[in-house]
């Protein structure tokens, strides 16, 4: 049997997590896409199956903010920002999902910066 590549191992985890993790429109889903340079999160209603809100580190908005700081600044400017948009959706309660990844660095960062915003979770 050929061992897992880490991103294989990655989404295992995510997987397992997933089947007890759920959006609804009144809570839904903050999940997080982070690659090696770049960092993404997106507001997920998975009953419609429809996204409500996203961010990420290459978003028009932030691009030129984002550019000169380090990927975990760069990580909470994103969190603040989804926070923001999804105030101006009127959600503010969300089910964290961290993608598989572990809760450090730019995940861990992205989290507290929402939370500072004033997303519960």
């Amino acid at each position: 049997m050929a061992k897992k590549t880490r991103n294989e191992a990655r989404l295992h985890r995510h997987k397992r997590v997933r089947k007890n993790i759920s959006g609804t429109a009144g809570r839904p889903r903050l999940c997080v896409f982070r690659s090696l340079s770049h960092i993404s999160a997106q507001l997920i209603d998975d009953k419609k199956g429809i996204t409500l809100v996203s961010s990420s580190s290459i978003d028009r908005e932030l691009r030129k903010k984002v550019e000169k700081l380090k990927k975990t600044e760069q990580a909470s400017e994103v969190g603040k920002l989804i926070a923001q948009r999804a105030k101006e959706k009127k959600v503010i309660e969300v089910v964290f999902d961290r993608g598989g990844y572990r809760y450090t660095g730019r995940v861990k960062a992205l989290a507290e910066a929402a939370r500072e915003e004033g997303l519960i979770f």
